[in-house]
């Protein structure tokens, strides 16, 4: 996407999101791309995506968890445009909170495999 500048990813954050992956497995969760960073998606739909030390998932504008998430220090709608037009569905989650990762991935798996 242009404009979008491509955070390059540290290593313990890598490491936890592809543990994220290997969790959701069991449930068709594949690796794959979106935006050109590392993505968690199932059936050809992203989840969640890599995005230098933060996790963007998508867990849905009304839903409990995404107000939950947004409470989070540092967490904020995820902008790839950086042009103040964020996607209302989506939550990026800061390292420092990568202890909460897990439990969003699996709502955002609910979310995006429809409930």
């Amino acid at each position: 996407m242009p404009g979008m500048e491509k955070q390059e990813s540290p290593a313990a954050a890598v490491t936890a999101f592809q543990e994220l992956g290997a969790e959701l497995a069991a449930a068709g969760v594949v690796m794959g791309k979106m935006f050109g960073a590392s993505s968690l998606m199932l059936d050809k739909k992203a989840l969640a995506c890599l995005n230098g030390d933060k996790v963007v998932f998508k867990l849905g504008k009304e839903t409990a968890e995404h107000a939950h998430a947004l409470a989070l220090p540092g967490a904020v709608l995820f902008d790839p445009s950086g042009m103040n037009r964020p996607f209302k569905d989506w939550v990026e989650v800061p390292f420092s909170s990568r202890s909460e990762w897990p439990a969003y991935a699996e709502a955002a798996l609910r979310f995006v495999a429809g409930g």
